[in-house]
């Protein structure tokens, strides 16, 4: 197949990372890409989505990512996986020799090995610059939920119009159900059977780099996981602080163990990121050497910081968060050109254990399967967001009272980056904004 048909076909499917930003994956799709690298790592403790998919659908799964690596013509093409994932190694192993130029990577259990710049380095040897793309060391990365839309949307002209997502933690049944795309989170936890306690919080993402959501918010395109929590749950209290007092926090008690840099993943990759200088200058008001602050854009907010390194238990992660925003916000760019340092021999002792970080965090006992239940989620209603990806956002093709069939366009790419939008279940349409389109299921 030619890179332009089939960037064509992924766009036209609405196909974007299945996670994180949610990156229209018809733009990853590059004749410079010497490297594809299939992201198994699942990166946050709790998910097993993606290993669980990867089992299920291991040759079909295979069988796209081969084709999309003779569609830009990558040398070789490369699973990474945990080793621990023994079922879907030893699936991918039953098929592995009928892609010549394919190969499995076993990789520790450890965060955050999911990161794409991490799992590079460790899959290739390879390190992106400093807010570099994976892209200038030859290699582009797809997780596998993503690889799966690119088989349905291939072989059967399916675009997405559903997700998987793990509901897990304080629910009587742990599951990772797939949903229509709209649907709202409180529905989506309800197939997880009873929620185990009073006044639960919807955590939605991992729980290192998840956000508190509400209950009547849609699942998009990048919704992995709902953890429902307690309200007095440490993840959810250090989420609900306040900046200001981290900074008074931080000028009070910070002991200057620099252990928030000397386990920060990108600072061991050799990028200029050094948390505990930049700790020192904010909660100081220190501002003679800019550095620390300018380069807190190339942090990756994976959490490791804050959430596991800190004896004193204060928020790096968050204040770097706070003036990645400020800097954003002045036209502020990050340094160009800033080329990493060598990766020293120690980086292999500082990696984060994740039995050891799911402990940390109050989670081990949150540990139990969460099987797939491939039966689509019924509702009566949709909501559907016309920006689930980087980009542009779609722009409606429906109007209100206007009857449509799952896997319907209803919103075309918008101009620049951007994918299609497809009704998620039968209905008719009810509302048209700029921002949604809503769809009332038919036997409502």
């Amino acid at each position: 197949m030619e890179i332009r048909e089939l960037q064509k076909i992924i766009q036209e499917g609405g196909v974007v990372g299945a996670g994180g930003a949610g990156f229209p994956t018809y733009a990853k799709l590059n004749e410079n890409a010497r490297t594809i690298l299939l992201n198994c790592a699942e990166c946050e403790p709790l998910l097993t989505l993606h290993q669980q998919l990867l089992e299920r659908h291991a040759y079909d799964i295979m069988k796209t990512f081969f084709m999309m690596a003779g569609t830009v013509g990558a040398k070789e093409a490369v699973i990474g996986i945990k080793k621990s994932y023994t079922r879907t190694v030893q699936a991918l192993s039953t098929y592995i020799g009928e892609f010549p130029g394919m190969r499995i990577h076993l990789l520790d259990e450890v965060y955050p090995m999911g990161d794409e710049v991490v799992l590079i380095y460790e899959a290739t040897g390879r390190v992106v610059r400093p807010g570099g793309l994976p892209i200038e060391q030859g290699v582009a990365v797809f997780n596998v939920e993503t690889v799966y839309n690119i088989y349905r949307a291939v072989s059967a002209g399916q675009p997405v119009t559903d997700k998987y997502v793990s509901v897990v933690a304080e629910v009587s049944r742990p599951v990772t159900v797939k949903v229509p795309l709209g649907c709202t989170l409180e529905e989506t936890v309800a197939a997880a059977g009873s929620v185990t306690v009073k006044d639960p919080v919807y955590f939605v993402g991992g729980p290192m780099m998840g956000r508190i959501g509400s209950p009547f918010e849609p699942v998009t395109k990048t919704t992995n996981a709902i953890l429902v929590l307690p309200s007095d749950h440490p993840i959810v209290v250090k989420k609900n602080r306040t900046p200001s007092i981290d900074l008074k926090r931080a000028a009070s008690i910070c002991c200057q163990c620099n252990t928030c840099t000397d386990l920060c993943p990108r600072h061991n990759l050799g990028h200029p990121i050094d948390p505990a200088r930049f700790m020192r200058a904010a909660s100081n008001q220190d501002f003679r050497d800019l550095n620390p602050c300018l380069n807190a854009a190339f942090c990756s907010s994976c959490g490791v910081c804050e959430m596991f390194s800190c004896p004193q238990g204060l928020a790096p992660r968050s204040l770097l968060a706070d003036m990645k925003a400020g800097l954003r916000k002045a036209g502020v760019r990050p340094p160009a050109d800033v080329q990493p340092k060598a990766v020293g021999p120690e980086r292999a002792f500082r990696k984060v254990p994740e039995d050891r970080l799911m402990a940390r965090l109050g989670l081990t006992k949150y540990d139990r399967p969460a099987p797939i239940d491939e039966a689509i989620l019924p509702v009566d209603q949709v909501r559907i967001p016309l920006s689930q990806h980087i980009g542009a956002p779609a722009e409606p093709v429906v109007k209100v009272g206007e009857t449509v069939t799952k896997g319907q366009l209803i919103a075309q790419p918008g101009k620049g980056l951007s994918v299609g939008i497809h009704a998620s279940i039968d209905g008719t349409v009810t509302e048209v904004t700029d921002r949604f389109v809503t769809i009332m299921g038919r036997n409502t």
